[in-house]
């Protein structure tokens, strides 16, 4: 069975910093590109950062870009969300995927597996 696990989410304050991580199982995602997405109460989910399989091509959705640092352990099957500098707004639901392409990608239609989310809340 083919899981992806997030973990790391939580209760800061605005300004700090959290650390996602998305550990997966059942198979092997390191010729895959994998993501991070987010959804806020009452907003669909967005696009938050993707990175390709070797690790060499990122992208991030602007609303995060010089904040949140995404990256990858192949040898681990885990993905990383590095966030600092959080604000208000960042708070959501974050959603690791999996994607079927090998290269960074931001449209959801490309991801075909998905976590369960992790909780990440910022306080003003």
């Amino acid at each position: 069975q083919v899981q992806l696990v997030e973990s790391g989410g939580g209760l800061v304050q605005a300004g700090g910093s959290l650390r996602l991580s998305c550990a997966a199982s059942g198979r092997t995602f390191s010729r895959n590109a994998m993501g991070w997405f987010r959804q806020a109460p009452g907003k669909e989910r967005e696009f938050v950062a993707t990175i390709s399989w070797s690790g060499g091509n990122t992208i991030y959705a602007d609303s995060v870009k010089g904040r949140f640092t995404i990256s990858r352990d192949n040898a681990k099957n885990t993905v990383y969300l590095q966030m600092n500098s959080l604000k208000p707004e960042d708070t959501a639901i974050y959603y690791c995927a999996a994607s079927v392409r090998m290269s960074v990608s931001g449209a959801q239609y490309d991801y075909d597996y998905w976590g369960q989310g992790t909780q990440v809340t910022v306080s003003s």
